[in-house]
């Protein structure tokens, strides 16, 4: 029904992914073969790889991007304002299109890998990697399992020996830090219909928000919930360091650290390197 109303105002390919990684090969190819839109529906892990596939080359022109929400979170579709329904999600990227309507947003990057609105390295990367061994295992990513494997994940993790030191390119450096997220927007997620905010102040115009904890606790996760999940959020508290648009962050492990972008488990980094990219992708909405 959503290809049948695309394609009554534009010449549409249809093509569905069959592996992981498909998705990115196909933007790869649409940008070779001169596409003006790619149309991603589904979830942010289908999203974060068609928008590396599109940013893959170094030169020609890169196309459109547009979202029609097809998984559980949504995150990217949401905090760009996206009708979370895809029948109305459609209905609104066919007035863009007819229109010539787009945002270009900023994008950041982890190394070589780009995410569209955040990533995460310690307790972060701990609860994604143990989200997608239980989807291995048939389970549905339900914000419920999230919740599960963030409260399991939290007991697990090495407190009384922090891995990571943070350096900002002001010369900046923050060590004992036990985990660390890195925002490209606000809300960073959700919890069913209520928005987190680590980074109230970051935006897709600005630099990347950094969340980062240098001691957890119990109390620290009490005190932190209620400030993240209030609707004029402003986290604070001993132990958290926060800024809500700097251009880069430096990550450096004392032993290899899980890391996630855009709710992907990328596997375990001894550094990895956060950048931020201004006006790096067009979006049609």
């Amino acid at each position: 029904m959503l290809a049948h109303a695309l394609a009554a105002t534009v010449k549409l390919d249809v093509v569905e992914t069959r592996h992981r990684g498909h998705a990115a090969e196909l933007a790869a190819q649409a940008r070779q073969d001169g596409m003006d839109l790619v149309v991603a529906h589904g979830g942010d892990g289908t999203v974060n790889e068609v928008v590396n596939g599109l940013l893959s080359a170094e030169s020609g022109a890169v196309p459109q991007l547009g979202v029609v929400p097809g998984g559980s979170a949504n995150v990217f579709a949401r905090a760009l304002g996206l009708p979370r329904d895809p029948i109305e999600a459609t209905y609104r990227l066919l007035q863009a299109i007819e229109g010539r309507v787009y945002r270009t947003v900023g994008l950041g990057k982890a190394d070589d890998r780009w995410f569209t609105f955040n990533a995460g390295i310690g307790w972060d990367g701990d609860v994604v990697a143990a989200v997608e061994r239980k989807r291995a295992q048939g389970a549905e990513a339900t914000p419920s399992l999230y919740a599960r494997m963030a409260f399991t994940r939290f007991f697990a993790m090495e407190k009384r020996d922090p891995a990571l030191t943070l350096e900002l390119p002001d010369g900046q450096v923050f060590d004992g830090v036990t985990t660390a997220f890195l925002s490209n927007t606000d809300p960073w997620s959700y919890v069913g219909p209520r928005a987190i905010h680590l980074n109230p102040g970051c935006t897709f115009d600005g630099g990347l928000g950094l969340y980062a904890w240098r001691e957890v606790s119990l109390g620290t996760v009490f005190r932190q919930t209620p400030q993240i999940l209030a609707r004029k959020a402003n986290p604070r508290g001993k132990g958290l360091i926060r800024f809500d648009s700097v251009p880069a962050v430096t990550v450096r492990c004392a032993r290899p650290m899980r890391l996630q972008v855009d709710g992907d488990y990328l596997g375990t980094r001894s550094a990895v390197s956060f950048t931020s990219v201004p006006e790096a992708l067009r979006v049609t909405l």
